[in-house]
């Protein structure tokens, strides 16, 4: 077993480091020992897996990791943190030193690891954490499944069925890879700092993407227009991408949608079909325009 972190090795490391947690990059370290390994225990990692972890600090995470036997590579975009991170591993984790890549790095870069990841696992910054997520789904196509830690809201936003009040953007783009599902609250104070947010995680399990004629980042598209304007029905939200509002109109009702409704309404699955007929349409308007 890893030795892993408390709140006391968490300071004494930073201290050491001439370090401390910063606003710039989100940072809030976990010093509870009992968290990291309910995060591993709850994303099923083995030694099995490849698992990406973004933004590992100090350490905390890493170890609990490290400890199941798994392959980890952890990306830091803090340099002084990147270039420590080994060195923790080596003196509290020794059995588990070689299985540990380190990559400084900004996340969002990120197109290429020593192999092909099963897992990410990670404490997210919570200003990046969406992006990070669509950023690795879309990149690394063997990730099997997500579990991260993020604040409250997201994990909400992210969980979020057709319908409810926080459905929106990250809940459709989300779903377009993966089943969601919150997996339980984490209490502030296992963070040092103690963040003024909750926290909680969420799940994701990755399945096939919806089969579709157009590209992704047409049925994007669909969906950025359709939560552009809340208020608005799917008439006016995607009369740009129509061309009109007529048009829009016409194409909604050949789909049997309601031209009032609202995107909070529709699941991944209309958004596809939606982006389709909007393809197909323009498609014909071009056919004949050059006849």
């Amino acid at each position: 077993m890893a030795e892993l972190l408390g709140p006391n090795d968490v300071r004494n490391l930073a201290e050491g480091l001439n370090t401390a947690p910063t606003k710039k990059w989100g940072q809030n370290f976990v010093v509870d020992a009992g968290t990291v390994r309910r995060i591993v225990r709850i994303a099923g990692v083995t030694a099995d897996d490849h698992v990406v972890e973004v933004g590992p600090g100090l350490g905390s995470l890493t170890l609990a990791l490290l400890e199941t036997g798994a392959r980890v590579t952890a990306v830091e975009i803090d340099p002084v943190l990147a270039a420590a991170l080994a060195q923790t591993v080596a003196e509290r984790a020794p059995e588990f030193a070689g299985n540990l890549t380190v990559i400084g790095a900004d996340a969002m870069k990120v197109d290429a690891l020593p192999e092909p990841p099963t897992a990410l696992v990670a404490n997210l910054p919570y200003n990046v954490s969406v992006p990070v997520i669509l950023h690795f789904l879309e990149t690394f196509e063997s990730l099997e499944r997500i579990l991260v830690m993020v604040q409250s809201e997201v994990a909400d936003r992210l969980a979020a069925p057709p319908g409810s009040r926080t459905y929106g953007i990250p809940s459709a783009k989300a779903a377009w890879y993966c089943s969601v599902r919150r997996a339980g609250d984490v209490g502030r104070a296992v963070f040092w700092p103690v963040p003024r947010v909750d926290s909680a995680l969420v799940l994701m399990q990755r399945r096939e993407v919806p089969e579709t004629t157009v590209s992704r980042e047409q049925v994007w598209a669909v969906i950025d227009a359709s939560f552009a304007h809340r208020r608005k029905g799917l008439r006016g939200s995607l009369a740009e991408l129509a061309g009109t509002n007529a048009k829009a109109e016409e194409a909604l009702i050949a789909l049997g949608i309601e031209p009032l409704t609202r995107g909070e309404a529709l699941g991944i699955a209309d958004f596809v079909r939606i982006a389709e007929e909007l393809a197909r349409r323009e498609a014909a308007g071009s056919a004949t325009l050059e006849q």
